[in-house]
């Protein structure tokens, strides 16, 4: 019987990622389950047929399968640093809306067969708004991180590592320091510590 909830996950996906800070801001002990894309294991994709990562399973069998979902479980069951209170969904919606969509043409212009530098610039026009809405505080929550920078920097730090020299020379100091300060917590450090891909028949990595 699962005495803990099992997430798999893949470390490098914004998606997942912000999942794991989500369980671990609120202090929900997980069973981590790291994926190798080109080999899904076989219980997750029982779990969740669509093949992406996050999935959560929970100990009474239910499962969930969207990054948001999860984070909005695991802090309405305890947000011990307030992260719920105030969250900006119209941010994040335009993060996982039209900046994804850009994001994804920009970084994968070759797979997409997309014109790049068209795609950063729409990009580049939204983190403008996020300039503008980091005016009065360091962060999108406020003083601190809450759950709005917890989803949305992971994506914005794809966009900063496809060209982090282009990036460099960009009119948007409050982003940069925003982002830099949000990847310096050691909440994220811990969300990014390396696992090695889960294989049937492993020892249970136990986080949170």
């Amino acid at each position: 019987m699962m005495t803990w909830p099992v997430l798999y996950s893949f470390r490098r996906c914004p998606y997942a990622m912000r999942a794991r800070l989500a369980l671990l801001a609120s202090e929900t002990p997980c069973t981590l389950r790291e994926v190798k894309l080109a080999a899904k294991p076989a219980a997750m994709l029982r779990a969740s047929p669509k093949g992406t990562v996050p999935v959560l399973v929970l100990p009474d069998g239910r499962v969930m399968a969207e990054s948001l979902e999860i984070m909005d479980w695991a802090l309405a069951r305890h947000d011990p640093l307030h992260w719920r209170p105030g969250t900006r969904h119209d941010l994040i919606a335009r993060n996982d809306g039209p900046f994804k969509y850009h994001l994804d043409r920009y970084k994968y212009a070759t797979r997409y067969q997309s014109d790049a530098l068209h795609h950063r610039g729409e990009a580049l026009h939204i983190l403008h708004d996020l300039e503008a809405a980091l005016h009065s505080a360091p962060f999108l929550h406020g003083a601190r991180p809450g759950m709005t920078d917890a989803a949305i920097a992971p994506f914005v730090r794809q966009f900063v590592a496809t060209d982090p020299d282009g990036f460099a020379t960009c009119a948007l100091p409050r982003v940069r320091g925003w982002l830099e300060a949000f990847l310096a917590t050691p909440l994220f450090g811990r969300a990014m510590k390396r696992v090695a891909p889960w294989r049937e028949g492993d020892a249970p990595v136990l986080v949170g």
